[in-house]
């Protein structure tokens, strides 16, 4: 357990680290970044001493494990869902999500909010936007999200917090640097033509490969999952 620790914090400090230098170099606050550990393929033993270390906001992106892992361990943390979520899956996912990042379509986005409204919650949701264009990846695309954004403020029990999205995988994280600003100047955009009881304070972009260009435009929550568990043994 000891060298379990070990290479957790050693993983950990790293990438703090590294979340730290991101932020100097864009002239903001270590605060305004949160680091989301995604643990979606981590052992459970490495999730409880990731816990230990300090790390409170845990992402899972399928609602099962999400459920088990929120039950089984710590009421006090954060979880993010990360994943596709299915419409059938919206009452036990809205449960135990501190915030989600994935809603990709205005169906799913009503189907939220009227579960919501019967369950009395008021879940908080990132919109996941294709910018890259890949056909594999999900989301809005920006003429649409731009199109539809008078109509999806108009939900009641939802709060839309933010944008989210994926970069292409590219070796060069420079490369991903024009989807990341694109997004921040997106959420500017749609700030601007907002209620104003919306606030889209969040940016979920950057993960293990380009979280510090994500920070460098603008990123406040990075994804961040094989660098935490670099090095320990399946």
């Amino acid at each position: 357990m000891e060298d379990l620790s070990g290479r957790l914090l050693k993983n950990l400090t790293g990438i703090q680290n590294r979340i730290r230098a991101a932020c100097l170099r864009a002239h903001r606050a270590p605060e305004s970044v949160a680091l989301i550990g995604v643990t979606k393929y981590a052992r459970l033993d490495w999730v409880t001493e990731l816990i230990k270390l300090g790390c409170r906001e845990l992402a899972e992106s399928r609602t099962q494990q999400l459920a088990e892992r929120a039950e089984l361990l710590s009421p006090d943390l954060h979880w993010h869902f990360i994943g596709p979520l299915q419409r059938n899956k919206v009452r036990r996912t809205i449960q135990y999500s501190h915030l989600i990042h994935s809603l990709d379509s205005e169906k799913l986005l009503k189907t939220i909010d009227r579960i919501a409204a019967e369950s009395d919650l008021k879940p908080r949701v990132l919109i996941e936007v294709n910018l890259s264009g890949e056909a594999n990846k999900k989301g809005f695309q920006k003429a649409e999200l731009l199109q539809l954004w008078p109509s999806l403020c108009q939900v009641t029990h939802v709060q839309i917090n933010g944008l989210m999205t994926m970069a292409p995988h590219v070796d060069d994280p420079e490369a991903a640097r024009p989807v990341f600003r694109e997004l921040s100047e997106l959420r500017d955009t749609l700030q601007a033509i907002s209620p104003e009881q919306t606030r889209l304070q969040e940016l979920s972009m950057g993960m293990s490969g380009d979280f510090e260009v994500a920070i460098e435009e603008g990123a406040t929550l990075v994804r961040v999952g094989s660098a935490l568990f670099a090095g320990l043994e399946a």
